[in-house]
Formats: structure tokens, sequence, C-alpha cells
């Protein structure tokens, strides 16, 4: 067995100034403050079951990477979103009127959606299977919860309440009727569904404070590749890389919308005929294809794997090209200072996950004054 198939998987996450990076035994955070300092976050991530325990049979595993990736993501954002908050809102909130306070809480709102999006386009696919251990309280669980409710709620709106209440009434202005259940109507659904997802990541990229997570998304996948071409952890080697990754959670979402064209296609011609009007026909439709997310997403995990594995080189790397052209718009290429915060969350992974007998059982929160600081650190400076 070659080194680099020696090295442990890594995955990662874009965060607000920052980049999250998770290895089997590992989970890092690390967030540039305003002062241009690096606060790190690294702990522990316990597994949930051993290596040939059932969560890491196929197609299992799938389902199971994504419910940590979501619980990882919803920690990484929180902690990031704290530090920016109390480096750029210091003074305290001006007192408002009910309308401004309603402004503010849809603001609020419009904001975590934003993301959630967000959460689910830059996460990388990595290590799953497991759960995570932490030091957080009920707040923080609660916290936790909502942005992962969130998310699934963002995901059945996004993949299919949306691309089938556009296909229906598309279908009505042009005076045709299409039963819900044939496999053009789904194939129409599934042109919706890639517009929607499309059109929304080129809005928030407009947004500064989203542009700049889709910089440190490039930083994130820059990095990863330095470290798996087995090069030095450094700006220079970085800076070389592409933005472009085929584990990218980008590429994820783009390969969701294909796979679920052709599961619909072939389970809803099985579905029942309700007779009931076609508008509660379309609302039972849309509860019938639930169930199929787990479904759909387990398949996607699967091929993307396969993908990113055989696909990289020659003809094949044709099938990775819907999602790189996609990446293109929730990727952007970081500066210098972007790139450190990348590296530097992936040399404080690799710490732990190199010498896991020596590290602290607990969560270890640390601040460094630069990136030549942290890379001088005997324990982070020197992980590879």
């Amino acid at each position: 067995m070659s080194d680099s198939e020696q090295r442990p998987y890594i995955g990662g996450q874009a965060v607000i100034e920052g980049v999250m990076m998770r290895s089997p035994r590992s989970f890092s955070i690390v967030v540039r403050r305003k002062s241009g300092e690096l606060v790190v976050r690294e702990r522990p991530v316990s597994r949930g079951a051993a290596p040939g325990g059932p969560w890491r049979w196929p197609f299992v595993r799938g389902v199971a990477s994504l419910v940590e990736a979501v619980k990882l993501g919803s920690e990484a954002l929180r902690f990031s979103s704290e530090i920016y908050e109390r480096d750029h809102f210091d003074a305290p909130p001006r007192p408002l009127g009910a309308a401004g306070s309603a402004l503010r809480l849809v603001g609020g709102a419009l904001r975590a959606l934003a993301h959630t999006v967000v959460a689910l386009a830059t996460g990388e696919q990595g290590p799953g299977g497991g759960g995570t251990s932490g030091d957080g309280g009920a707040p923080a669980e609660g916290a936790r919860r909502f942005l992962s409710l969130l998310t699934i709620g963002f995901a059945i709106v996004l993949f299919v309440v949306l691309p089938q209440t556009a296909s229906e009434l598309v279908n009505r202005m042009v005076g045709v009727s299409l039963d819900l259940r044939t496999p053009l109507f789904q194939l129409e659904t599934g042109a919706f569904k890639l517009l929607i997802i499309v059109s929304y990541l080129l809005l928030i990229r407009r947004v500064p404070e989203i542009k700049r997570v889709f910089q440190y998304h490039g930083a994130e996948h820059k990095t990863i590749s330095t470290y798996e071409a087995s090069e030095e952890l450094n700006v220079t080697n970085a800076r070389r890389k592409s933005t472009l990754h085929p584990r990218c959670g980008t590429t994820f979402l783009i390969m969701v919308a294909f796979v679920s064209v052709i599961v619909f296609s072939a389970a809803a011609p099985l579905l029942p005929h309700f007779r009931v009007g076609r508008v509660v026909e379309n609302l039972l439709l849309i509860a019938l294809k639930l169930p199929f997310l787990p479904l759909i997403a387990a398949v996607t995990f699967e091929i993307q794997r396969i993908f990113a594995r055989y696909c990289t080189t020659g003809a094949l790397r044709l099938l990775l090209w819907p999602g790189f052209l996609v990446q293109k718009i929730t990727t952007i290429e970081p500066d210098d200072d972007q790139l450190e915060v990348a590296l530097a969350s992936l040399k404080a992974t690799l710490w732990r996950e190199q010498a896991a007998a020596l590290a602290p059982p607990q969560a270890t929160d640390r601040t460094f004054l630069n990136f030549a600081a942290l890379s001088a650190d005997p324990g982070y400076g020197k992980a590879a």
C-alpha cells in the first residue's frame, strides 16, 4: 500500500472567515479574527461504530456521512459566527420598534437559510458513520438540532417542493397536462431542480459575506489537494492547486438532482392514482417522494465516491464536469491569508489524528498570532 493510501481521509467545509477540517478521528475549525490572529478549536471525533459495523456498509454509510456532516458543519458555523460577531458587532444592538424587530427576525432567518445552503455546497465528503463528541450544553444542542432541521427542511423544499411546483405551474401556463407519474414530468421537474439550485447559488454569491465564504471554499479545496498530492503544507504549494475538487458538496448537490430524476422516473409510474384533484395529487406525490430522499442521498454518495476515485483523469473526467461547472460558482480564488487559514485547520486536524494517544480527550481552544506562529508550534507545525 502506498503512502498516500495509508494517509487518513480528509474532508472539510468553509465557514465564516474560516475553514473546518475533519479526519476519521479528529475535527478542527480555524477562524481568522479581525486582528489577524488565528483561533483554533480542535477535538476528537468519536466513532459511532466499529470499522466493519453497519454504519460503514455501502449505502448506509452515505446517510451516516450526511448526518455527520450536518452535525459538524452546524457546530463549525456556530463557532465561526460567534467569533465574527464578537469582532464586528461589539456595540449593543440599538432598540427597535415592532417593525424593526420583525425585519431583523426575517433578515436573521434569510441569513440562516443562506448559510445552510453554503454549508451544503461547501462541505466536502469526508469520513462518515460516526457520532461526535463535544462539550456543548443544552442551548448548544438545541441550536445544533435547529440547524439540522433547517438543513433537512431546506433540502426538502429545494429538491422536492419547489421543482415540482414550478413544473406544474409551467404546464398549466402552456396548457399541457402531463401525468405527474410520467418520466417526462419527472425530467421536467429535474430541470427545474437544477435551475433553482444554480440560480440560488448565483444569487447568494453576490452577498459579500457569502462571497468570502466561497473564497475559503476554494482555499479548502486547494489545501486538501496539496495534502492528497503528499506535498508540504505551505501557501506556495497550495496556491498552485485548483479550486475544484471531485468530492465537493456542490458536486453532491448536482448529482442528487440527476439521481433523483432517475429514481423518481422509475418509481413514480408505480404510485397509485388517487383521483382527488390535481392540487391534492401534487401534495400527495410530494409526500410520497420524501421517503426516497435518504435512498437518493445514499446512492449519490456511492456514485460520487466512485467518480472521485476512478474519473479524475482521462476521458472519464467528463463525468465530473457538470459538478465542476457549478463549483465555479461556489469556489473563488482565495488570497494567501485565506490559504493560511485552511492550511492551519488541516495541520490542527492532522496533529490530533497522528498523535491521538498524546492529545487531550477534550476540545482544545488555542489562539496564534499568525500562521507562522502556528507552523512553529511543536505539535501543529509538524503535522503533515
